[in-house]
């Protein structure tokens, strides 16, 4: 009986060293691996890019190739054609909200549908008002939405995308005065909220033909999307 209870210690501390290292192995795991969770619209979804990957799956290769230490999931939940409203929508679904609970990172990009489809489903011409009026709910929609991801995930930090002018080889002054004019908004409203990063893409497509970097009127192609994705590295440190 006596040698069964000293086997039995011996076998207890046999053990401690073993479920210590796997706990500690399993922190470690947990640690190194980041999920990364993409919110928006067409953009998002990386419509018109051919390798069928947008910035989104640009940026996902380029952080894993860079990073040693640590392995990013991206998860992209963009849904094409999608504006702030329906994208509220979106996050409060359950099976949705669920995913948010899980984020490291957040990345959001909406807008371009509210300003195109309240000024009439294009840009020419322009309307003042409905511009306007569409600034002010995109606005509200916008300080909810990073309420709900910062609430989700209390660790996550957001990485809010600016719009762009679509039309950067055209005399689009007007058009530029208001896409200037919402960026300034969009980054006034980040800056409200905590772990909440403003990158800007305007800058991007300043310059730039049309034909070598846009698949349609609107969306990028593959050459335009790894512009997103590089402006995305250089400005937050994954």
């Amino acid at each position: 009986m006596k040698m069964l209870k000293i086997a039995g210690v011996v076998v207890l501390f046999a053990l401690i060293p073993i479920v210590y290292f796997s706990f500690f192995a399993d922190e470690t795991e947990s640690s190194s691996k980041k999920r990364v969770i993409a919110l928006g619209d067409s953009l998002t979804y990386g419509y018109g890019d051919k390798k069928e990957a947008g910035y989104i799956g640009r940026l996902e290769e380029k952080v894993n190739k860079e990073q040693t230490k640590k392995s990013y999931n991206f998860q992209n939940l963009g849904i094409p054609g999608q504006q702030s409203d329906q994208l509220l929508a979106q996050i409060v679904k359950p099976e949705v909200a669920e995913d948010l609970s899980e984020a490291d990172v957040f990345i959001i990009n909406i807008g371009t549908n509210d300003l195109i489809k309240n000024n009439g489903g294009d840009l020419f011409p322009l309307h003042h008002d409905e511009i306007m009026d569409a600034k002010k709910d995109y606005l509200d929609h916008l300080d909810k939405i990073l309420n709900i991801t910062g609430t989700a995930s209390k660790k996550a930090d957001i990485i809010v995308l600016g719009l762009y002018n679509p039309y950067p080889d055209k005399d689009s002054d007007k058009i530029e005065a208001y896409v200037d004019d919402w960026n300034k908004s969009i980054k006034k409203e980040a800056e409200k909220h905590e772990n909440v990063k403003f990158v800007s893409t305007n800058p991007l497509f300043k310059g730039k033909s049309k034909e070598n970097y846009f698949h349609d009127s609107l969306h990028p192609n593959g050459k335009g999307y790894e512009l997103m994705a590089d402006q995305i590295m250089k400005n937050y440190d994954f």
